[in-house]
Formats: C-alpha cells, sequence, structure tokens
C-alpha cells in the first residue's frame, strides 16, 4: 500500500464507522508496513484531510457540478485528498496527485468516477493562486460555526482566529526522561548517538521535543522505560501537586496513565500510588505502561470516580482529578474532534461537579485536590472550580508553583492554550483541604 492509499482507508473507515483518525491511522500505518517515510506522509495527508475538511468542500464545490453531495462519499474523500496535497503540499508534484487520485478513483468506485476526479482535480490546478478564498473563520480553518462561537465565547475576539488557525497546525512529539530508569544527560546522549533531533521543551523542565523519530513505541528509549510520552500540559496536575517520596496519592480518572506515571516518578518509587478508572480493560493499559517504566508504587483498580470508596476517606496526601471533559484542548492531535455534536457535551458540568464532590472526601487534611481538563471552556473548569470552593468551605484555592518559563505567574488555576503556551489546550487549579 502506498502512504496516499493508506490515508485513503483511513478516512473511508472514519467516515464509515466513526472512528477517531489518530487510532485509525496507527492501526492502518502498521497493517500495511509502511516505513517512516511512508507513515510520515500517510499521517500529514489524513490529519490534513479532517484538518481542512470544510475548507477543500469549499473548493470543490466551485468544480463540481451539482454539489459534492450527489458524488459518492468514497469520490468525495478521494477528492478531498487530492485537492489538499495541490494545494497544501509544496513537494508533492501535482500531476502525481492527479494521477494517484485518478487510479484511486479506479480501485475504491468506478471508471466514471475516476474521470470526473481527473477533471475536477485538473481544474482545481488550473486555478491555482486563483482559487476563491472563504471570508468566514469557520470555513477558513473547517470549524463548524457552532464551534466557532462556542469558542469565542470562552477565550475571546483577538485569542479566536490564532486559536483556530493553532488547530491546524502539527504538534511537536513532547517527552519527559524518566528519573526510574535513566538520567537527563544519559538519554540525551543516547539520542546523539542515534541521530534523533531533540531540543529542550520551552518551559517544562525535564522534558523534551522530538522530530523525526518515525514510530516512537521501535525506539529502544521507548521500549526499555527511559522516556514518557506526554504533552507538557498533561504533567502540569502533578507538578502543581508538590508530590514528595512517601505520599499517599489517588488519580482517580487515570487512564490512559500519563498523569499517574508522571506522579510515580516524583515519588520516586516510595509511598503509594492508586490509578482508577471506571473502564476494567483500561487497567491493563495502565499497569502495562507502569511495568515499563519501572514504576513499583502503582497499584491500579477499577472505581468509578462518582462513587464513595470509605476505604479511602480522609486517607490521600494528593488526589488528582483529571475529570472526562470535552477534550476541545486536543484538536490538534485528534482533529475530528471539531466535527462532533456540542449538544452532549451540556452535560458534562454535571458529571465533573459529582466527581469533584465525591473524590474531595479522600483528601486528608492539609492534603491537595488538583482539578483539571484538557479543555478550555469555562463551564467546565472555572465554573466548576467556584461552584465547588462556594459548597466546600473546608477547602481553599493556593497558589501552584509554576515552571518558571510559563510566565504565568502566582495563581491558583490556570488555562492553556495552544496558540499561546506550545501546548495542548488544559486547565488546573490546585485546591487545598483545611487543616
Amino acid at each position: 500500500m502506498s502512504a496516499r492509499n493508506t490515508a485513503l482507508a483511513a478516512l473511508i473507515a472514519c467516515r464509515k464507522n466513526d472512528a477517531w483518525s489518530d487510532g485509525v491511522l496507527k492501526d492502518y500505518i502498521r497493517r500495511d508496513r509502511l516505513d517512516s517515510r511512508d507513515a510520515a506522509l500517510a499521517t500529514r495527508l489524513c490529519y490534513g484531510v479532517v484538518q481542512n475538511r470544510l475548507l477543500l468542500d469549499f473548493y470543490l464545490t466551485e468544480f463540481v457540478k451539482g454539489g459534492l453531495r450527489k458524488l459518492q462519499p468514497v469520490v468525495q474523500d478521494i477528492l478531498r485528498l487530492g485537492v489538499y496535497q495541490i494545494v497544501f503540499m509544496d513537494r508533492i508534484p501535482p500531476s502525481a496527485a492527479v494521477n494517484e487520485a485518478v487510479e484511486q478513483g479506479k480501485r475504491y468506485a468506478n471508471p466514471r468516477a475516476a474521470g470526473l476526479i481527473n477533471g475536477v482535480l485538473r481544474s482545481v490546478l488550473r486555478a491555482g493562486k486563483d482559487l476563491p478564498q472563504p471570508s468566514d473563520l469557520s470555513t477558513r480553518y473547517s470549524h463548524p460555526e457552532g464551534l466557532v462561537e462556542l469558542l469565542r465565547d470562552n477565550v475571546g475576539e483577538d485569542l479566536l482566529e490564532p486559536l483556530l488557525q493553532s488547530h491546524n497546525t502539527s504538534p511537536a512529539t513532547v517527552v519527559q526522561y524518566n528519573p526510574l530508569k535513566t538520567t537527563e544527560a544519559d538519554l540525551c546522549r543516547r539520542w546523539d548517538e542515534q541521530g534523533v533531533s531533540y531540543a529542550p521543551h520551552p518551559w517544562m523542565p525535564g522534558c523534551y521535543e522530538l522530530s523525526g523519530t518515525g514510530n516512537l513505541e521501535q525506539m529502544d528509549t521507548f521500549r526499555d522505560g527511559s522516556l514518557l510520552v506526554q504533552d507538557a500540559a498533561a504533567k502540569l496536575p502533578a507538578v502543581v501537586a508538590d508530590i514528595e517520596p512517601g505520599m499517599s496519592i489517588l488519580d482517580c480518572c487515570a487512564a490512559p496513565g500519563g498523569k499517574s506515571f508522571a506522579a510515580a516518578m516524583a515519588l520516586q518509587n516510595r509511598g503509594k500510588l492508586i490509578s482508577c478508572d471506571i473502564h476494567p480493560h483500561k487497567i491493563q493499559l495502565i499497569e502495562k505502561g507502569a511495568e515499563r517504566l519501572g514504576i513499583e508504587t502503582l497499584t491500579a483498580q477499577v472505581q468509578d470516580a462518582s462513587a464513595f470508596n470509605p476505604q479511602w476517606e480522609n486517607a490521600m496526601d494528593v488526589v488528582l482529578a483529571d475529570v472526562p471533559c470535552s477534550g476541545l484542548g486536543t484538536i490538534r492531535k485528534k482533529p475530528d474532534i471539531r466535527y462532533k455534536a456540542l449538544k452532549p457535551l451540556e452535560g458534562l458540568p454535571a458529571v465533573q461537579r459529582r466527581i469533584l464532590d465525591n473524590v474531595c472526601r479522600y483528601v486528608r487534611p492539609g492534603g491537595v485536590l488538583v482539578y483539571s481538563t484538557c479543555t478550555i471552556l469555562h463551564r467546565e473548569n472555572e465554573d466548576i472550580v467556584d461552584s465547588f470552593l462556594r459548597e466546600h468551605p473546608d477547602f481553599a484555592a493556593e497558589r501552584m508553583a509554576l515552571p518558571e518559563g510559563l510566565g504565568a505567574g502566582a495563581v491558583s488555576r490556570l488555562t492553556l492554550l495552544p496558540c499561546v503556551h506550545q501546548c495542548d489546550g488544559f486547565f488546573v487549579a490546585k485546591l487545598r483541604k483545611i487543616p
């Protein structure tokens, strides 16, 4: 399979099964045994089409008589893939993009469709720089109108367009070194020997941005547990919790385990860490990750974060509550999120409050509760914390010790934006239980 065919197959699977492109693409790259170069191209093509779907359809509408909807869905997929290459990818010869799309039309549709694909894409080629440009932000950055308005309400007019633009960029691969397995110096030395391109993260100590690695899971530094793949924002809860060796920690919504692993590293394998998830099949995922990283303090178990466990009452020095959320801070990595229905998201704050009201009972007097989400919506972040503090006078907001390079000052809560902080959109708040 070529990279283009792998990308097309992934797009078809996402459309038919309402699946997430990141997971499908990973499976298909493995299935088609693509080398690192073709895997990178397939990823760029698949993500590029998903990220720019509304804009690509805007271009195509100019050249498809009767509109796109009259075409077979697979023909729409092929056309989008072709236009993306022509408009966005300078290193791919336009003739190659057209010819490959025509062959895909023959293979996945029929000869008549292949002829239409050829005609439409050559019309796009002739238009060149004279392609019409949309005036509205929704089409320009391929975010449905309802989502644009929701984001505008939460970040304001000045940050709206930079945020939308950032959602269509490729995030850096961020890893943190694992002090349970190695030192920073030794890890960097191995990367140098292997020709891995890396740079210290701009504001999170112990983290690095990698490039040109191919499949990270094939790197020996990954396999032997020397590194943890984790966005810098996702490491923040463990950082601001002021974890010390010997503490008892609960991560109540732990899967796939990244925040638990960061907390365990801070424990230095001395203390107790309980990592919970409501889904039994995810427990094994957490345990497998802990084993790879050499973590000995972690116990993973099934537990509904909204259901009370009396054994943990007033027993934890730190409770990490990274609650289920809309995930709108991760659009760069999961571009499909932008097209999901918004109405179901309105019920999330009630779920988040139930969890917070429950897990706060596990914090010992003087202990810390860290609330976090990977979204930027006020109703899931600041509003939850404010309502919680009003109804729980035994908790108080506490200023967080944030990395200096973040430049956020002394605050008790913080919202990170990809267009400002070069990380996932994220929210974190620190609450102290009054002794």
